[in-house]
């Protein structure tokens, strides 16, 4: 049995400033201009900031439909709440996957008037079989949420996927997700194998690293992300002061999409009856 190939970067992408809800600041990684999707990520939002009045105001009511909202808190507490009786507090370190399937309406307010509010909020697509089931949700405090010392100077919070024995919470059949956050001290490395064929990326938030095996190693800033590729056996190794990312994969969809603000459907009729389902108050 062959051994698996080192993954590379393929490119790296900063991310852009924009608002969302009810003009929260964020920092939009997958979405934009320069990544528009990674199949089967839609999105890929960063906030961080302890300036209150960059959140305060939250995300009010909204729809979704066809698709998932994964938010990963790391600091700071948000309340949220949908038009099917649902309600909880995400606190710092918890994880909520929410599977909006045929459709929902929900709120996501921060709990406090000061303080850092930090963490990342993803988009994972549905497939066709999949977009109209019953919303759900996966959510797990941080004491729900293994974490591992797989080498000297590396801890990894496995939200989603396996490192060795430790098994995340999460589960999705459709895309067999991969989430993990990983810390890794100065000067610290660590090889990692990727599912087969699973599209996958790398997104640096405290610190730098470098990526890659020899002549292919590059170095990945802080708020950068890699997308990565041309391979399986990921190698990561930290600079001088230490380096903290999520990495996540996904099995690619391969579907159309179709897609308007909060609605992903695959057809434009899709599309238009998610329109009209959710102004006659059917979500």
């Amino acid at each position: 049995m062959s051994s698996p190939t080192p993954v590379r970067v393929l490119r790296t992408i900063r991310g852009m400033a924009t608002s969302d809800g009810a003009g929260v600041r964020l920092t939009r990684v997958i979405g934009g201009p320069s990544l528009p999707d990674l199949d089967p990520f839609l999105l890929l939002d960063e906030f961080g900031t302890d300036r209150a009045e960059d959140y305060i105001a939250g995300f009010p009511s909204h729809p979704h439909r066809g698709f998932e909202t994964v938010t990963y808190m790391l600091d700071g507490r948000m309340r949220h709440k949908d038009n099917h009786g649902n309600e909880g507090l995400l606190t710092p370190g918890s994880v909520q996957w929410m599977t909006a399937g045929r459709g929902l309406i929900h709120s996501e307010m921060p709990e406090q008037e000061s303080g850092q509010m930090r963490g990342f909020q993803l988009w994972v697509n549905l497939p066709a079989r999949d977009k109209m089931t019953d919303p759900k949700y996966q959510e797990f405090a941080p004491d729900h949420i293994p974490v591992t010392a797989p080498a000297d100077g590396v801890q990894v919070k496995v939200i989603a996927g396996e490192v060795g024995d430790t098994v995340g919470p999460i589960v999705q059949p459709a895309t067999d997700p991969v989430y993990l956050d990983i810390t890794l001290d100065a000067r610290a490395g660590w090889s990692y194998t990727l599912p087969d064929g699973h599209n996958a990326f790398a997104y640096v938030f405290e610190g730098g690293l470098e990526i890659g095996e020899g002549d292919d190693a590059r170095p990945v800033a802080k708020q950068e992300m890699a997308v990565l590729g041309g391979g399986e056996r990921l190698t990561l190794r930290a600079g001088d002061t230490g380096a903290r990312l999520i990495l996540v994969a996904g099995r690619p969809l391969r579907e159309p999409v179709m897609r308007h603000g909060p609605f992903v459907m695959n057809t434009k009729q899709e599309l238009m009856q998610a329109f009209v389902d959710f102004q006659e108050g059917r979500f």
